[in-house]
């Protein structure tokens, strides 16, 4: 809050010369004295700071009772820097792995030495930060932007080498932001589905109601299907689809490819995954935050880690939100169809992503279920 002070003061001083001085010119009678400025002025600059400064305080506090965990990437140096951040008696940031050079002492710290084993640090702790103490590979960088980690570079070369005044810091290491790479799903997103889902959800109630009578009277008890899903950064979530099969064991429902030709679907499950109404559910995902409206299809852990291995590229498509439909559907990439083309549409999607586009899929989404196909 402090290193805010001089900026914080001045803007006010500027919008009270401004203010002053437009009542002056349209009110000459009203125009404020000079007391009346400053104390006007000191009042809103106390009020900011006082707000700014217990926001900054309860942001601190969190990050204290959970340190970020983060990534160091570089020389050997990055040993001696983790070890400095774990001895912190008040740490901000947790190291759960070092991408370097196997030399020297990393106590705790894993050592992570090839791509597959940065990207399951990632999924397992949940790696939102990365700190680059030396220079990075552009694959490393790739990755690691790929799956929505901030870059900084830590300067650990001693005295003499710091970064710029008032810059910030890290247990005394100067910190400077590493340009971002491409723009990724925000706030403008989250705002779109919540005002979509919420609506559709009411508005087809009556038509959620018939789909679930028409399967608790079709195939008996159980209307949701609940099934583990892999969603944005490798988080799993429990999606809902309407049941159009009951598998036979969990083991057949975790690992089977596609039912789409099963002799065991009623017709009212048929009906359902041909019409895509199964999938209707998922609104309460997306309003959860589980789902987006628009985003690449969310797959079984299973298949994941199957596709992960095979095809290259596939888990940088959990960049984004997974969603309930997605640019590699509109294109006819639904069902028995190839993976590698799935993937590849859903990276362009992600590496390409705007509000405008997802309105887009939405449209052409609207307009696919008139001749609809089935998954």
């Amino acid at each position: 809050m402090l290193d805010e002070v001089p900026a914080l003061c001045a803007r006010t001083a500027l919008a009270w010369a401004v203010v002053a001085a437009l009542l002056a010119a349209v009110r000459p009678a009203a125009a404020l004295p000079l007391s009346a400025l400053v104390t006007a002025w000191a009042a809103q600059s106390l009020v900011a700071l006082s707000g700014r400064g217990l926001v900054h305080a309860r942001r601190r506090a969190r990050r204290r009772a959970r340190p970020a965990a983060a990534l160091l990437i570089g020389d050997a140096r990055t040993h001696t820097v983790a070890e400095v951040l774990r001895r912190s008696e008040r740490p901000l940031v947790r190291p759960v792995g070092i991408v370097g050079p196997r030399a020297g002492t990393p106590g705790d710290v894993p050592v992570l030495g090839s791509a597959d084993e940065v990207r399951r640090a990632l999924g397992t702790h949940d790696v939102r930060l990365a700190l680059c103490v030396g220079e990075p590979s552009a694959a490393y960088l790739r990755l690691l932007r790929a799956h929505g980690c901030a870059l900084w570079r830590l300067d650990a070369r001693g005295p003499g080498h710091g970064a710029a005044p008032g810059g910030a810091s890290l247990a005394g290491y100067p910190l400077t932001p590493l340009p971002p790479g491409p723009r990724r799903p925000g706030a403008g997103k989250r705002a779109l589905d919540l005002a979509l889902a919420g609506p559709a959800l009411v508005l087809l109630s009556p038509l959620l109601l018939a789909c679930a009578l028409a399967v608790r009277l079709s195939d008996g008890p159980g209307v949701l299907f609940r099934q583990e899903r892999v969603g944005q950064y490798g988080k799993t979530f429990t999606l809902l689809k309407f049941r159009s099969l009951r598998p036979c064991d969990d083991r057949e429902a975790a690992t089977r490819w596609n039912v789409a030709q099963d002799d065991r679907m009623s017709p009212v499950g048929r009906f359902l995954r041909r019409s895509s109404l199964d999938e209707l559910p998922q609104l309460w995902n997306i309003l959860r935050g589980d789902m987006s409206l628009v985003g690449p299809r969310p797959e079984r852990p299973f298949f994941v880690n199957e596709f992960g291995r095979r095809y290259e590229g596939y888990r940088h498509r959990h960049r984004a939100p997974v969603g309930l439909t997605g640019l590699a559907q509109i294109s006819g990439l639904r069902g028995d169809t190839s993976i590698e083309d799935r993937s590849r549409h859903d990276n362009y999607y992600v590496d390409h992503w705007s509000l405008w586009h997802d309105v887009r899929i939405l449209v052409r989404t609207a307009l696919a279920l008139v001749r609809p196909s089935g998954s």
